[in-house]
């Protein structure tokens, strides 16, 4: 069921795509932007298993953005892929400030759901200075290595820069972000680990859309 929800997401981060096609790669980095604001929702909201790994309910998500970090630096070139990492960072900035109003406005007469809201956001803002530190490293590294893994290789074996610039980019983020995020409140080697190896598959599941995209924009 976790290879169907990992497919699914690249589906769907992929769809941006195919519209861009047409009408430009601002569709491809709307989609990155609402994808880095969903991961960090998510990673504060819940931990999960991911068979015997516990990682937060954020990763798949956070994980497929590499595909389109990859996608527009394959298609669109280095300087297009750092506007949708600034782009996201700027997102994550407005969730960050749009989260520590909506806890500190009062609630209306009657509404009694003040404690669960705190429960389910008042550690967002730790996850989202995690996130945005691990976020601004890992991304700008991943289209860098993607960048040097292609002229290096003179724009041959597409899957080698792809899989390699994610692996090690997901490597540094999943440390920083991790022991920022969850240190003195979960078991970080744990998620450390779980989280890597989800991001690895992600990364290994992503290559043949990387491919068809690159099709598409071919023919």
């Amino acid at each position: 069921m976790i290879i169907l929800w990992i497919l699914l997401t690249l589906v769907v981060a992929s769809l941006s795509v195919v519209i861009a096609k047409k009408y430009g790669p601002e569709y491809i980095i709307g989609m990155y932007v609402a994808m880095a604001v969903i991961a960090n929702v998510l990673a504060g909201a819940k931990i999960v298993k991911f068979f015997m790994w516990s990682v937060d309910a954020g990763t798949i998500v956070y994980g497929a953005m590499f595909l389109l970090t990859d996608m527009l630096s394959e298609i669109y070139g280095k300087k297009v892929a750092r506007k949708a990492v600034f782009a996201g960072f700027l997102g994550n900035v407005m969730l960050v400030v749009s989260v520590w109003v909506a806890l500190r406005w009062a609630g209306a007469p009657g509404w009694e759901n003040q404690q669960i809201f705190e429960t389910l956001f008042g550690n967002t803002w730790r996850i989202v200075l995690a996130s945005l530190t691990a976020y601004l490293i890992s991304q700008n590294l991943d289209i860098n290595l993607y960048q040097r893994f292609k002229k290096m290789t003179r724009g041959r074996y597409m899957f080698f820069r792809n899989n390699a610039s994610t692996w090690i980019s997901q490597g540094v983020d999943t440390v920083i972000f991790t022991t920022i995020a969850f240190y003195g409140v979960f078991p970080i080697m744990e998620m450390i680990i779980g989280m890597y190896i989800v991001k690895v598959i992600i990364a290994s599941f992503d290559t043949p859309f990387l491919y068809a995209a690159k099709w598409y924009y071919k023919k």
